[in-house]
């Protein structure tokens, strides 16, 4: 059985409260893969929307920087000498949601889950320079230095003015205009984000999902 409930933030979605006993085996039957509204076609290959380190069913979206991540290249990170950490955050529909205020900070930010393991802020804290894989690790570290809070739902809208507590430096994909996310990096590199969205333009970059990435320094001028 199937309980439709109220609509989500995302505005043109609703909750579904599945009352089965096994709820995740009627939705990997009855489901599809929820996508971006710009990618239009079906995937025959699932996991090339998923990242390899993905151990759970629960975002409606991929953390699509961590795709560009395979086992070998984080073999090599860590021989390397690079300490990665785990964190997590349930990306929600209305991560797509554009913001449509006149002025950005007026947006209805969506809250997503998150969790940041005990101790780990400490690491960070005690790390030569932190890099968050992506806008949803950042949200989630920032939100728990924020907030004191290591898990729960956060509301955190990061835009420029923000005093980052944690990430010194993001690896993210080129992302939609209107977005919150592109807001977010308006927030950690300032206007400059503008030129590198045109030398992205200028020289073919792949944007969005399956995209091209940049590494963003919030400490160069």
């Amino acid at each position: 059985m199937v309980r439709v409930g109220q609509r989500t933030e995302a505005g043109d979605t609703f909750e579904i409260e599945i009352l089965d006993q096994a709820p995740l085996e009627r939705i990997a039957k009855i489901g599809i893969m929820p996508l971006p509204p710009y990618i239009r076609a079906d995937l025959s290959d699932q996991s090339r929307y998923q990242t390899v380190y993905a151990n759970r069913a629960a975002s409606a979206a991929a953390p699509t920087a961590g795709l560009h991540f395979t086992p070998e290249l984080i073999t090599a990170l860590e021989q390397k000498g690079v300490h990665l950490e785990r964190v997590e955050l349930v990306v929600g529909l209305a991560t797509f949601k554009p913001v449509t205020a006149l002025n950005p900070t007026d947006h209805a930010i969506h809250t997503e889950q998150y969790v940041v393991p005990e101790g780990l802020l400490q690491k960070c804290a005690d790390a030569r320079r932190v890099i968050a894989v992506g806008t949803t690790s950042a949200r989630a570290l920032e939100s728990a230095a924020t907030t004191g809070v290591l898990s729960g739902r956060t509301g955190l809208f990061i835009t420029r003015g923000y005093e980052w507590k944690v990430v010194d430096l993001l690896l993210t994909n080129f992302h939609m205009p209107r977005t919150s996310l592109l807001l977010m990096v308006d927030a950690l590199i300032g206007p400059r984000w503008r030129t590198l969205y045109q030398e992205a333009l200028n020289s073919d970059y792949r944007f969005l999902s399956f995209g091209d990435a940049m590494l963003l320094d919030r400490h160069l001028s």
